[in-house]
């Protein structure tokens, strides 16, 4: 796998991209300090809403933000994106009320909100064969489970050595770095759609072309299946491992790290995997094996006794795994369902679309395992994640083709369309995606 970073513009962007994680993960350590300095025992409170704001604008603000800076050149966007970041961070620490978080960090996030469907959809243009793309997804799946990983251990060991505050400039840093990296890379230009569109239609057209994807719709259920338990394990493994195991902070760490492992593992192991099997197999088989695991345990521990400690490591692990085998695919079902011109906005549909998921199950889990206790809590998330397994099962048919016959009564028999592409009269069989030409998914024929 690491043999895809001999490439060397993919090679220098994913250095950008671990270091900006590394900045984010300092900056995560550093939040959290910050609103216990200001808010004391309701420092969760405060986080809890700061990372809701950050939902609200992954949701909201991305397709917006593609279609704003759609007609600017991707290098600017991504610099433009890294250096508001860096600015915003570098007024964190000077801030003495906690509405200054929510605002700096909203401002924050809609930059992150620009910069990361921007770059995602980047790489399948940088590397165009598709197991160098599948490897270099697992890759990008890697870099997000070590810095949750090794984040908080760059903290640990800078705040022996100085006051929290200076983690913001480690954020500053890694954002600073990372537009320089970018600003040194020699970035393919997208191809320009011919036709000048309304600002309304730039808005929609990533999200129109997602959901009229039957794969793309699939992939929807998917992320609300993984979404589901992981914000189940991110929201409440600290009130299990802290109050159901008596456990201390370094046991939190090591749940974490078990989850983390899991799914780096699985990142590993999955562009082999993926070589003798399909995507739909591989994420629809975890997405139910997933609500499987977390509905089994649910019960256990409800009729019984709470897992012994050594279990309940396994099963974050396998959790993590799981987590990864739906996620981690992702990319290669976007870069099939559209034209090169179109994926930018189709990565913008997809991240705000998944975000949407984790804003529904981040307060559900949060909320149901404070009142209902964390096996029923468990028990709701696992039949969410269950239900997102089935509705993947009839948005995306098995066996769905890429090739697909159609016809074209709309069309005009001279229409440019039709010299591209062999057939009789209007009906002919090419690669589909949705399009000005092909608006909606075919049924038949």
């Amino acid at each position: 796998m690491l043999r895809i970073l001999k490439h060397p513009v993919f090679a220098r962007l994913f250095l950008a991209q671990v270091i900006a994680l590394l900045g984010t993960g300092l900056l995560t350590v550093a939040l959290g300090l910050l609103a216990y300095d200001l808010a004391g025992d309701a420092a969760g409170v405060v986080l809890g809403f700061a990372f809701t704001i950050k939902m609200v604008a992954y949701v909201g603000l991305a397709p917006i933000a593609h279609a704003l800076v759609e007609r600017f050149p991707r290098k600017a966007v991504l610099i433009g994106a890294d250096l508001i970041r860096a600015f915003v961070a570098l007024f964190l620490p000077f801030i003495d009320s906690v509405w200054q978080i929510y605002l700096l960090i909203f401002v924050l996030q809609a930059a992150s909100a620009t910069f990361t469907p921007a770059f995602q959809a980047l790489i399948p243009d940088i590397l165009k064969d598709e197991g160098d793309y599948t490897k270099a997804l697992s890759l990008s799946r890697l870099a997000y489970d070590l810095e949750n990983l090794m984040s908080p251990v760059l903290a640990g060991i800078l705040l022996m050595l100085m006051n929290y505050h200076w983690l913001f400039g480690g954020t500053v840093i890694g954002f600073v770095v990372s537009a320089l990296l970018v600003a040194f890379t020699a970035i393919p230009a997208l191809r320009r759609q011919t036709k000048q569109r309304p600002f309304h239609e730039r808005l929609t057209r990533g999200t129109r072309i997602y959901l009229a994807t039957p794969r793309l719709r699939g992939l929807l259920s998917l992320n609300l299946a993984a979404a589901a338990a992981g914000a189940f394990i991110l929201v409440n493994t600290v009130v299990i491992v802290r109050v159901g195991y008596g456990g201390e902070a370094v046991h939190l760490a090591y749940a974490m790290a078990a989850f983390g492992g899991g799914s780096m593992l699985a990142a590993l192991t999955l562009p082999r995997l993926l070589e003798t099997l399909t995507d739909r197999s591989v994420m629809v088989v975890a997405a139910f094996l997933l609500a499987a695991l977390t509905l089994g345990h649910a019960i256990y521990s409800l009729i019984a006794t709470p897992v012994i400690w050594g279990t309940f490591l396994l099963i974050w692990a396998i959790s993590g795994m799981l987590y990864s085998a739906i996620l981690t695919p992702s990319g290669r079902l976007l870069r099939r369902s559209a034209h090169a011109e179109d994926r930018p906005a189709i990565f913008a549909a997809q991240f705000a679309l998944s975000h949407a998921c984790w804003l529904i199950t981040y307060p559900v889990a949060g909320w149901a395992g404070h009142a209902f206790g964390m096996p029923v809590a468990m028990i709701i998330l696992g039949v969410v994640a269950l239900f997102g397994a089935i509705l993947s099962l009839l948005l995306w048919p098995k066996g769905s083709a890429n090739v697909i016959a159609h016809t074209h009564p709309d069309l005009p028999a001279d229409h440019a369309h039709f010299k591209h592409h062999q057939g009789h009269g209007k009906t002919h069989a090419h690669v589909f995606v949705i399009d000005d030409e092909h608006k909606v998914w075919p049924t038949h024929g």
